[in-house]
């Protein structure tokens, strides 16, 4: 089953738009998942995963994927 790949502009607008759950990559390991954009700009990629559980990816270094809904 594959997965999305979040790579423009309108991939993160359209998953920050839609609250779509995320799998973060860096280096080949899954750094992040479940977790929602919160915000995001050229640079870097703004996640929050639970009330106060917010990490910064750099959106150079790291891959972003969709989750498929269960």
């Amino acid at each position: 089953m594959a997965q999305r790949r979040l790579e423009s502009d309108q991939d993160f607008t359209e998953a920050l738009e839609r609250q779509v759950r995320l799998r973060v990559f860096k280096d080949d390991h899954v750094i992040d998942t479940g977790c929602v954009i919160v915000r995001f700009d050229d640079r870097t990629i703004v996640t929050q995963s639970g009330v106060s559980d917010i990490a910064y990816h750099s959106r150079a270094e790291c891959e972003f994927f969709e989750m498929k809904k269960r």
